[in-house]
């Protein structure tokens, strides 16, 4: 299918990008296109106006200052793959890029699109859920920070203000003995994923410390499974938490899976990621 005709402009600051947001109420902002161009083409999505935010400086660095990440809204999905402060600091994100559709897509999708879009079956949502991110967002009246507990409120719909973009996710260093693990499971690769999991924790001496196991797929947006985490997080084994996931995820049927088929999924990721974490 094709696009919907649709008007298109690239302002060269935020300033002006808000302005357009003011004037226009279903605009939509233009990062990567990895989500957003597919719904167009699907007639998901048929905005009067396109603002393409990829002329605008100081949205593509990756740094680190007072043990935090921040990471510009348009850093595409290579290049946190390819970045050694991420692959030091957020292995997490590292693992997690390879598993984000194709070469083509990650050389354009952006970090910040996919988590303005909140695509509940895409990877980066999940990862900064499990990372403990904060989103900034900058309007008319400055930046604001939005928890990401507090981001994301239903089907492709989040915490953003209409005439706001997001500018940045900012994620704390983890701590010593921080572990990560990442899976997904897709009919082919570079397909969106039927069931995912991105986990972050620390151990000490073979205890969890801190635990977040963040899926996607299982419903409207990315979600933490926090009885599954308490249960390891109190010395149980994986069996133990693998049987507290019904209490945290309900799965709607998709097309090919029924609910109960994806929620065996989550149980499966819960045990491969969690057995290659604890052997690492």
């Amino acid at each position: 299918m094709k696009a919907p005709d649709v008007a298109y402009v690239k302002p060269g600051s935020l300033p002006e990008a808000i302005d357009w947001l003011d004037r226009y109420d279903d605009a939509k902002l233009l990062a990567g296109g990895q989500s957003l161009i597919t719904g167009l083409n699907m007639r998901l999505s048929s905005p009067s106006l396109l603002i393409d935010i990829n002329g605008i400086d100081g949205l593509s660095s990756i740094s680190e200052a007072n043990g935090v990440i921040r990471i510009g809204a348009l850093v595409r999905h290579a290049e946190l793959g390819a970045s050694p402060l991420i692959a030091q600091k957020l292995p997490l994100i590292a693992k997690a890029v390879p598993h984000i559709a194709h070469m083509a897509i990650r050389n354009r999708g952006t970090i910040g699109g996919s988590l303005a879009l909140s695509d509940p079956a895409t990877e980066h949502p999940a990862c900064c859920l499990a990372l403990g991110a904060t989103i900034v967002a900058t309007g008319k009246n400055g930046e604001r920070r939005i928890p990401i507990e507090k981001y994301f409120k239903g089907l492709f719909e989040t915490a953003l203000e209409h005439n706001e973009v997001l500018t940045a996710i900012e994620i704390p260093v983890p701590a010593a003995g921080a572990k990560s693990g990442f899976s997904e499971l897709v009919r082919r690769h570079g397909d969106y994923a039927t069931v995912g999991l991105a986990v972050q924790g620390t151990q000490n001496n073979g205890k969890w410390t801190a635990l977040r196991l963040a899926y996607f797929s299982v419903g409207d947006h990315a979600m933490l499974a926090e009885k599954a985490a308490s249960v390891l997080l109190k010395g149980g084994s994986i069996e133990d938490a693998q049987a507290a996931l019904g209490d945290d995820l309900s799965p709607p049927p998709d097309s090919e899976n029924s609910s109960q088929t994806k929620m065996q999924f989550a149980r499966v990721l819960l045990k491969r990621v969690m057995t290659s974490i604890e052997a690492a």
